[in-house]
């Protein structure tokens, strides 16, 4: 059962702050994990084929396009430099403000960024600036404010979306959902992750090798295949949702 929690209103320089202490760290100690490993895999490897011109936005070291011939935008000095050293293209850049020409992608991804932007709408502007016309987006975002935990918070997350809100906020930018699916690896157990918060608070080192090295490999060897359903489909106790876009 979830604590419930009021997100607090942040502004970008604190969301940047949160997001750099948690992310950074983590990134400097992680390895890279390559998209094949990723219950994602068979939908990307699909839209891949018939998507040359590539886009993912902070995609830290957990990148779900191919590695070849995709363009990634990250914040993180540590994951910039692995994803290079991998041979990926990424440069400097966040969401509401990508270094990139307009209309110039057939597939743009956004795994779990959204939910961390103050301006929300402004970062939607920007997917529908860059995206070309019948583009796919692929996005994902937690769902249901009343399932606010400090997780949220720890972890730098100014929202959670309402189905029919992000649906409207979606359609507003041109874009319509094709399809979904129940996303994401968050534990169940609220002790366990009041457990991981307190040693990322207190014991941060020690933290983040238990999480790269044991915790992290599990959850991708357990990840179930992704269920499509048309449209939003039932939400009811979704944590995170899935969404398949087209630009209209």
């Amino acid at each position: 059962m979830h604590t419930h929690f009021a997100p607090a209103p942040r502004s970008d320089a604190d969301l940047l702050a949160a997001n750099r202490g948690f992310y950074e760290p983590l990134w400097a100690e992680a390895r890279l994990v390559p998209p094949e490993r990723f219950n994602t895999w068979p939908l990307v490897r699909e839209l891949a084929a018939a998507s040359p011109r590539r886009l993912e936005i902070a995609p830290g070291l957990r990148p779900r396009l191919p590695l070849q011939d995709t363009c990634f935008v990250d914040l993180s000095a540590a994951a910039l430099r692995k994803l290079r050293l991998h041979g990926a293209d990424a440069v400097h850049g966040m969401i509401g403000a990508l270094p990139c020409a307009d209309a110039q992608f057939d597939l743009v991804c956004a795994f779990d960024i959204l939910e961390h932007v103050a301006d929300d709408e402004a970062a939607l502007a920007e997917l529908a600036r860059v995206a070309a016309p019948a583009a796919t987006l692929l996005l994902s975002v937690p769902l249901h404010a009343a399932a606010w935990t400090p997780f949220d918070d720890f972890v730098g997350h100014c929202r959670r979306y309402e189905p029919d809100d992000i649906a409207m906020r979606l359609a507003g930018h041109g874009f319509r959902i094709e399809r979904s699916a129940v996303y994401g690896m968050q534990p169940k157990s609220s002790r366990l992750l009041e457990l991981g918060q307190w040693y990322l608070t207190h014991q941060r080192e020690r933290a983040m090798w238990w999480y790269n090295r044991v915790f992290m490999p599990i959850a991708v060897r357990l990840q179930k295949p992704l269920q499509w359903r048309d449209g939003l489909g039932d939400t009811a106790g979704v944590d995170e949702i899935l969404l398949v876009c087209r630009k209209i």
